[in-house]
Order: structure tokens, then sequence, then C-alpha cells
């Protein structure tokens, strides 16, 4: 018999596998009254080529057959990944229980006894077909919610700046890696308008995923937007710890007054480095205390002035001083990066981070590639659990 086509609107596409004409003729028969298109195989081999080469929605597959049988058929159907969710019922004059679970063991979604009930038949193929539906619609949403978060990435990737600043004399890097496909943290570095000055930024927004990076990019859009302030801030008189000890209090009153119901915060650092000099002023809002490094091994970090942004209204923060001097390095980090764990569950560490800084040599692109290596060899085999951000200023030597 040759494949025959229905004529109901929703009918699927079925394959049928059997060794024997005359059980594919009545098969086929049975089928295509129930308003499906069938296709016929004859031996195991011939499946598969069918099933690689067209589009079923369930296959009929007996179990006894020469060359190839059944449950190798299953076996490689379901080991592979583009057509592992076609729904499979076995076939078979074998009606023993371990055969069926067998089957099931397999992957096989039923089980149809010979010789066939046009009953039981109509009902396994309907049950089979339906949960063939239900995957497919999950399918799609899936891949539409997957082609959104590759949106939001590409999205989200233009919130972070194209370009880092280079005043002369000082050599700008950083690294990114989302632990999902969108993230929490961020970072920025930019000169104000018309000013000499860099403003190093870096957030990490509590919680992961979809919620962490629309707050990110409200907190990131509130630091662009205090930029203008800062540069009219300055012009006027105005120090640079005023700048961002109000820059500070304005976020926190924009995250926990609008947005306090979402019980979401974030720690931030702030930092104003003067190239002329290496004076740095900053703000450090809960956030890991950044690493600086002189050239003579020195380290120092530079410490929380107060919480989280966004905890509770009316907040206070305090500013600190720093200088970077000549062959010096500032390295920030999130939290991701020292809280990072190998496949055995041990923890990367804020001391291992340090030696690593420490031990390495050359400017911030340097540094960072040295850490970001120390970790994938670290991590090795373990799923990343946290965003991922640095963010280093190196002054040379001379």
């Amino acid at each position: 018999m040759t494949d025959a086509a229905g004529d109901a609107p929703d009918g699927a596409r079925v394959l049928i596998v059997d060794d024997v004409a005359m059980n594919r003729e009545l098969l086929a028969k049975r089928v295509t009254r129930l308003g499906h298109t069938v296709a016929l195989a004859e031996n195991g081999e011939t499946a598969l080529a069918r099933l690689h080469a067209e589009s079923f929605d369930l296959v009929l597959l007996d179990v006894t057959m020469p060359v190839l049988d059944g449950y190798e058929v299953l076996t490689r159907l379901k080991a592979d990944p583009e057509r592992a969710h076609i729904p499979v019922i076995m076939i078979s004059a074998v009606d023993q229980t371990e055969s069926i679970a067998r089957c099931i063991e397999l992957g096989a979604d039923d089980f149809l006894p010979k010789p066939f009930s046009p009953v039981l038949l109509k009902a396994r193929v309907g049950a089979s077909l339906a949960k063939k539906r239900l995957h497919d619609r999950e399918r799609l949403y899936a891949a539409s919610l997957e082609r959104e978060l590759e949106l939001g990435r590409n999205i989200q990737s233009s919130f972070l700046p194209l370009t880092l600043p280079a005043p002369p004399g000082y050599e700008l890097a950083a690294r990114f890696r989302a632990a999902r496909q969108v993230s929490g943290d961020f970072y920025d570095a930019f000169c104000p308008p018309g000013r000499p000055e860099v403003v190093l930024v870096l957030g990490d927004v509590c919680g992961k995923g979809v919620p962490a990076a629309l707050f990110m990019a409200v907190l990131r859009s509130l630091v662009r937007a205090l930029a203008d302030e800062w540069a009219l801030g300055s012009a006027t008189g105005g120090s640079q710890a005023e700048l961002l000890e109000r820059t500070a209090q304005l976020i926190n009153h924009q995250i926990a007054e609008t947005h306090g119901a979402t019980n979401m915060f974030a720690t931030l650092f702030l930092a104003v480095l003067d190239p002329a000099s290496g004076a740095i002023v900053y703000l450090n809002a809960g956030h890991d205390p950044p690493v600086l490094l002189d050239a003579a091994g020195g380290v120092a970090r530079l410490d929380p002035g107060g919480p989280a942004v966004g905890l509770l209204p009316g907040l206070e923060f305090r500013v600190g001083r720093a200088a970077l001097a000549p062959g010096g390095l500032l390295v920030g980090f999130t939290d991701g990066v020292s809280e990072s764990r190998s496949a055995a569950g041990e923890l990367y560490g804020e001391t291992r981070l340090l030696a690593r800084l420490a031990a390495g040599a050359g400017g911030a692109e340097t540094a960072l590639a040295s850490v970001v290596a120390d970790l994938d060899a670290f991590a090795l085999g373990a799923e990343q659990a946290d965003d991922i951000t640095m963010l280093a200023v190196c002054r040379s030597a001379t």
C-alpha cells in the first residue's frame, strides 16, 4: 500500500513501521480513517531514513523485525535531540510485561498489542498526538521566549560602554560574563561632558535573570542621567565628594521611594579618577571593596561607606579617597568573581583573587585576562552561578 492522506483539518502525519505487509496495510487503513496522513516503512533502517528526511508527528513501531528491531530504532530515535520529541507507540504480538517495560524504559510513549483493536488504536493514537501537540506548543513558547531573551541580552549589552576612556598614561579594561541570558551586573566608565576626570561605575543588583536585568537598566540610566550634573557641579564649584554623595542619595531615594514595592536593591561603586594626579574620590555603597595595588606590592581595599542603595529611604553615604600611583592597578569586581565555585563546590574566594592580582604583571587587560583564565581553570565543569564583572584601571609607571 502506498502513502495515504487523510482529509481531517487537524490530521497528523504518522509513520507505520512493520515488516509484515498485511499489518502495515491494516494499520494504514485504520489510521487513515482517523483522519491522519500515513507513511510506511518495512524495516527499521527504512524507518530511520524516513524520519531523518521527513517530518512526522507519531510513529507506530513494531517490536520484532529483521535487520533492525524496534528496540534499536527506538533507542536511536530517542538519542537524536532533533527527533526525540516524536511520540512512539510500540506494536507487538508479544504481550509480555517485560517487553512493555523495556519499551517504556527506552522512551516509548505507549504500547499496542496485536491483533489491533480499533477502539484501543484510536484512543492511544489520540492520546499520543495530544501529548505531541502540547509538546509542540511548549517548544514554540520556549523558542519565542529564547528569542525575546536574546533580544533583551542584546539590548542590555548596548548599555555597556562600547569603548573605554583612554587618558594619557592610563589603561582601562573590563570583563563581563552573564550567568544567564541577561544580567543584574553592569559597569561603566566615561568622562563627564567637558571634564577631564574619568567616572568609574560598578553595580550589582540583587537577584538574577530578567527582574535583575530590568532593575539594572533603571540603575544604569540613573547614573548616566546624573553625568551632566557632575559636570555642572564641578564647573560651579561643587566638590567631587559632594557630587558623589548627592548621586548616591538621589539613586537611593529613587529606588526606595519609587520602586520600594519590588524589594530590589543594588550594591554600587562610584569613583572619580583625576588622570593628572591619580587622585581617586569614591563612594562604595555596600559593594565588594575594589583592590588597589601599588608598584611595590602593597594592597589596599576601598571599603564601603554605606549600605546598598534602595534598602531604605534617607540613607547616608560616606565618601573615601585614595590615589592610583605610577605603576598602580585598581580592580573592581562583583561577587560573582569571588563566589565562583569549582565542580567540587570549593569557593574561589577573595584570597585567591588577591594572590592572582598581586602575582600578575602588566596592565589592566593583562590582569583581567589572568583572573579570567584562573577562574575558568578553577570552575571547570561547574555551572556559573552568578554574573561575573570586573573593571580595571592601570597607571603607567612613567
